[in-house]
């Protein structure tokens, strides 16, 4: 289990239900964790400060990945074929466990409704059902499905890019652009300009009209 290094810990009460949870399974766990020890640590867990992550996952006998779904966890449980029990915190991490839950590769939990027992039964789904295992491996076979491998892929473009000089035929637009193209800086303000003229003419037409009613009250009085 990782949750990253962005979040150092969790509140006490939900660290104290995971580790209970955990104490539960008949398998050994390894938690990146660096807050106050759990009472209800188990001990079948083993809390680091530290955790060489994807050479673990890469570990014939891990079954599950508790985390936070960050980029780099999810792309090394596809890697590897570890499905995820996940626990979204901030940024690109629900929408990257939604993705994989979709894919039949995660079971997501919401830390702010978290319990021992809920946390269990979720951990002991992925860890007993197929279904997860099955479709993350599926996931990775497609992801090592490459002409090459990463290694000598890395290797070509970097000998392409010195080849060719920077390759500069390979470089986006954005980086000839200027920081007002670039941040679209004169299209807001052009926006900006036209909808403060079309509001100043409506406003305009808007008095025009009252000063004529206005006139026409008068003249009639």
């Amino acid at each position: 289990m990782s949750l990253g290094t962005l979040i150092a810990q969790l509140p006490q009460d939900v660290t104290n239900d995971i580790a209970a949870a955990f104490a539960q399974i008949p398998q050994k766990v390894i938690w990146r964790y660096t807050g106050p020890r759990p009472v209800t640590l188990g001990n079948n867990t083993l809390l680091v400060d530290w955790l060489p992550q994807n050479d673990l996952l890469g570990h014939p006998q891990i079954k599950v990945f508790v985390a936070h779904g960050g980029t780099n966890g999810v792309q090394e449980a596809i890697y590897h074929g570890v499905p995820i029990l996940g626990l979204p915190l901030v940024f690109d991490q629900p929408d990257n466990l939604f993705r994989m839950e979709a894919k039949g590769t995660a079971k997501i939990l919401d830390i702010a409704t978290l319990d021992r027992n809920v946390f269990l039964e979720a951990l002991k789904e992925v860890l007993h059902n197929p279904f997860y295992r099955e479709n993350m491996q599926r996931l990775s076979r497609l992801h090592h499905d490459q002409p090459m491998k990463p290694l000598d892929r890395a290797v070509f473009w970097i000998e392409f890019v010195m080849r060719n000089r920077g390759a500069p035929h390979l470089r986006t637009q954005s980086f000839r652009m200027s920081w007002i193209e670039y941040h679209s800086v004169d299209v807001i303000l052009t926006l900006m300009a036209t909808l403060f003229i079309f509001a100043f003419l409506i406003i305009y037409v808007i008095r025009y009209f009252l000063r004529v009613l206005f006139k026409k009250k008068v003249k009639c009085a």
